[in-house]
């Protein structure tokens, strides 16, 4: 008989004559600090010599997660007069190396998010370069993402079954040579310039597919959340600085070339901390499940893609990504439009400085509150998640509409509704992270991610930029170029988004029908009370885990009859 239970567990005095009676087992808080124990009973360890002792512990094999503190793997501290097994429930619970770990990733999803829109803040000087349209501006990010989707799903299989922290150092030191690469391309080259920036992307899926796995083996429930929120400040905080970064350094040397070789500095020291500090946990340690062994790459995806509560939730996320891409690569670009048009002169550095700005504290605080919130939440609805992130999508669609309207003739109004949209819309990074960790299994985790990546950006901002500035194009229609006619056609190319939004806002909707089932489903695989994953690739009907159709001894009761048993 194998009973999961975590955190506090109490355990009352036993005696040889009625051992199954005398366990009592009290779940006396919610699962917190994210340690879950293994309990095994073993009444064959039974012997007269423990008889007639008051205080003895039942014989029960404990299994610790690695990064739980404690005093011994077969006996955890007692108190010796009631006979109970405790384990700390201070911050020391999780290694120290865990937080630094943790720490760590943060660092490198910041300058990966700050390498990808250092581009965008410079990009009307790389427009002047090398002689662009708005089309093939658009088609710079779309072959650094195109490039970064197609690679994912192969990180993703090695890092469900080799060592993540090989597959990130080389992958952070290749993305970060070819970036310093990319900024010693002369005017006449932009196709080498373009290919370069696609290896950008082979690079960064190295990263993105794993860190999120490592977060997830590290921590476990709420405190999972909480290290994903921070793991997720980075996004609208990376990207803000990539326009910050971009602007200021090309402003300082006078040449935009200097803004892409800012991050591969970072980018090699984040390297050495890979291979030096970084904690790389077994797959499944947090929950305190059962080895996992893999299985082929085909049952993985037959597995991942009958998920409901994955593919709904991709499905919103992808729809957020391709607004969130195109705002992010036309709105500096379309709010300079939108000065000229008033009548006075836009300064393209102050213009990447404010919205950079806007992008960080707006991130920060959408993280905040969708974290929080979901969290908060929880308690008194299972499927808070994908409701939290429809309620962020949904409330983002009229805030996003009217800041692209009112640009031209109150822009100052339109700065402000832009910054409470990026907030709504930031709510959802954290949560559908944490929706793919817990809907599945940790050997599966890593494929998962690369799917949604493949699926988001293949969809999302891999082509909403260059549909953005098709769209834009084709409304102009071989007008004169002036700077009212710029801002109108790529006015009329950015509504689309909402209309994406409203869809994606749909999408968490019906994530919700599915989101508790998916979880409890994956809780009962990963501790191995389902069958294993090669057996049970759709998990539709899990069968009981006695064998023999003999029925466990049932030791969960309700709350008043452990109370009773304890006071016994």
């Amino acid at each position: 008989m194998r009973l999961e239970l975590p955190i506090h567990i109490f355990v009352t005095p036993m005696s040889q004559e009625d051992p199954e009676k005398s366990l009592g087992l009290l779940k006396l808080s919610e699962m917190v600090r994210g340690t879950a124990l293994d309990y095994n009973y073993r009444p064959e360890l039974l012997s007269g010599s423990h008889s007639g002792e008051p205080d003895f512990i039942p014989p029960v094999d404990v299994r610790y997660p690695a990064n739980c503190q404690h005093n011994s793997r077969t006996h955890p501290e007692r108190n010796s007069s009631l006979g109970i097994p405790t384990i700390s429930t201070t911050e020391e619970r999780h290694s120290k190396r865990a937080y630094i770990s943790v720490g760590i990733l943060c660092f490198i999803n910041l300058i990966n998010y700050m390498d990808r829109f250092t581009v965008a803040g410079v990009l009307t000087d790389i427009l002047s370069y090398y002689k662009l349209d708005n089309s093939e501006a658009g088609l710079l990010q779309t072959v650094f993402i195109v490039s970064y989707m197609i690679m994912a799903p192969i990180f993703g299989y090695l890092g469900d079954r080799y060592s993540r922290k090989l597959i990130m150092g080389c992958g952070v030191l290749f993305w970060s040579l070819t970036t310093l690469l990319g900024s010693f391309i002369p005017s006449g080259y932009f196709g080498l310039f373009m290919v370069l920036r696609g290896f950008v992307g082979t690079g960064e899926a190295s990263y993105s597919t794993i860190a999120p796995t490592i977060i997830a083996d590290l921590f476990f429930h709420s405190m999972r959340s909480k290290m994903l929120a921070i793991f997720y400040f980075a996004i609208p905080v990376g990207s803000g600085l990539g326009y910050i970064a971009g602007s200021e350094v090309a402003h300082l040397f006078g040449d935009w070339h200097w803004a892409l070789r800012v991050t591969p500095v970072l980018g090699f020291l984040s390297v050495i901390l890979i291979f030096t500090t970084l904690q790389d946990p077994p797959r499944g340690e947090a929950e305190g499940g059962s080895p996992l062994k893999n299985t082929n790459l085909k049952e993985d995806l037959q597995s991942i893609i009958t998920n409901h509560s994955f593919i709904w939730s991709t499905a919103g996320f992808t729809c957020v990504a391709f607004a969130v891409g195109a705002l992010a690569w036309w709105a500096p670009s379309y709010m300079t439009y939108a000065i000229n048009v008033q009548g006075n002169k836009a300064d393209k550095d102050e213009v990447s400085l404010i919205f950079g700005i806007i992008t960080c504290v707006a991130g920060i605080t959408g993280v905040v509150l969708g974290s929080g919130g979901a969290q908060y939440y929880r308690r008194f609805n299972p499927c808070a998640d994908p409701l939290v992130c429809a309620f962020g999508v949904l409330a983002s669609v009229p805030l996003v509409f009217a800041g692209i309207a009112v640009a031209h003739k109150q822009i100052s109004v339109s700065w402000a509704l832009i910054f409470f949209g990026e907030t709504f819309l930031c709510m959802n990074w954290p949560i559908v992270a944490d929706i793919l960790l817990y809907c599945v299994i940790p050997t599966r985790r890593s494929m998962a991610e690369a799917v949604q990546i493949l699926i988001s950006h293949m969809l999302g901002d891999a082509c909403s930029p260059y549909i953005i500035g098709a769209i834009s194009d084709a409304v102009m229609d071989n007008q004169v170029e002036t700077d009212l006619v710029k801002f109108t056609s790529l006015q009329y190319a950015l509504y689309t988004t909402t209309f994406i939004l409203a869809i994606g806002g749909l999408c968490f909707l019906v994530t919700a029908w599915y989101i508790v089932e998916d979880r409890e489903r994956c809780d009962r695989l990963t501790h191995g009370e389902g069958g294993t994953p090669s057996t049970f690739p759709d998990d539709t009907s899990l069968p009981s885990p006695v064998e023999g159709g003999e029925e466990e001894p049932d030791v969960g009761c309700s709350i008043s009859d452990e109370c009773s048993l304890i006071r016994q």
